[in-house]
């Protein structure tokens, strides 16, 4: 560790250079973690809230909320702990000045998917609806008439719920009936028992099931992971993110074995003094350790002070377990750059690196 540390004093720019690239792979490692967080939390928000185990949909629907349909009258041939009915609708709502894609979500408010307003107050009568905050930035407002591209009915904005997005859309909650005179318009009283699906609350899987085989019951995460777009954007970003680490691994090995290469007669001394092929070899990885972890630290608080100005429009989430994983990855693979290097001084013979 002293060799490590005192070369590291004496050639202050030479290793600052490689800090700073470490610093910039693992900046953009944790950028691009907190990016796939943001972005899996706007598709599965409102679904985390439920907090329940399952989903069922018919089976022809391929895992789909949208594509299922079903009545009230199969919450009979469910077994669960607790369950709740669930309409869902795309839309565009516009309340005279901004536009918004937004999913309808029809539910009863005495079930436990209702969510907790933390502004205004809980829908009470038809046609009005509780927003997710996220639609506060767009200039929705309490109080604010909605006009949905897909109906003629008039919705009203009474209160605000926190982490509230479906498939990446703002969720506006409905009671069931207003949901069902939206989708269905004048058909709505001979469709009131048509909804999209049934949401479960159990001990486990294997305790809910449904004796009707035309419906699907579905673990939560599989549901999640079947939402449009989730899985393959999900895949895309870690597969940069592992790219990454490679990169880190190369450069590292590449830095470190031109300065092993430029030092091969001051090996070739030290091995001749009697100063063993070991000892060299733990001092290298002792250096690449040092330089990995400032790094990788300067990286981490780079990463978080860039997030605490990025707008709230930027779907950034940093998940700090994550990112600390990811920062011992980082960390781990500079180190494994570094086997080249150990493998050089290994070879050295000091007689020939000497001119002997």
């Amino acid at each position: 560790m002293f060799l490590a540390w005192n070369e590291i004093n004496k050639n202050k720019l030479r290793f600052t250079l490689i800090i700073g690239v470490l610093m910039l792979v693992s900046y953009l490692v944790f950028f691009l973690s907190g990016l796939a967080t943001g972005l899996a939390s706007l598709n599965r928000e409102s679904v985390d809230k439920w907090d329940a185990t399952a989903i069922v949909l018919t089976e022809q629907s391929d895992k789909s909320l949208p594509q299922s349909f079903i009545t009230t009258e199969e919450l009979d041939h469910i077994e669960g702990k607790e369950t709740a009915v669930l309409g869902q609708l795309n839309s565009i709502a516009t309340n005279g000045d901004s536009k918004q894609n937004i999913s309808l979500f029809g539910i009863h408010p005495d079930e436990f998917i209702m969510p907790k307003v933390i502004e205004g107050e809980v829908f009470s009568s038809e046609n009005e609806v509780i927003a997710s905050d996220s639609l506060k930035d767009e200039g929705f407002k309490i109080g604010d008439t909605l006009k949905l591209s897909s109906s003629d009915e008039i919705l009203k904005i009474v209160g605000f719920t926190d982490s509230a997005r479906f498939n990446a859309a703002p969720v506006l909650y409905s009671e069931l009936s207003t949901f069902q005179k939206v989708r269905f318009g004048d058909a709505a009283e001979e469709s009131k028992d048509k909804i999209n699906g049934i949401v479960v609350r159990g001990d486990d899987m294997s305790s809910i099931s449904t004796s009707n085989k035309d419906l699907e019951v579905i673990e939560i995460e599989t549901f999640i992971e079947n939402l449009p777009g989730y899985t393959e954007q999900a895949l895309t970003l870690n597969f940069m993110i592992y790219f990454l680490f490679a990169i880190s691994s190369v450069i590292v090995a590449i830095f470190l074995y031109v300065l092993t290469v430029q030092k091969i007669s001051m090996f070739g001394v030290m091995k001749a003094q009697g100063i063993s092929s070991e000892y060299l070899s733990r001092s290298v990885i002792a250096q690449t350790f040092i330089l990995a972890v400032v790094g990788v630290v300067v990286g981490f608080i780079l990463t978080l002070i860039s997030g605490a100005f990025l707008p709230s429009a930027v779907p950034v989430a940093f998940d700090i377990p994550t990112m600390i994983i990811y920062g011992v990855v980082l960390i781990v693979v500079a180190i494994l750059g570094a086997v080249f290097s150990v493998l050089t001084i290994v070879k050295i013979d000091p007689l020939k690196a000497i001119g002997g």
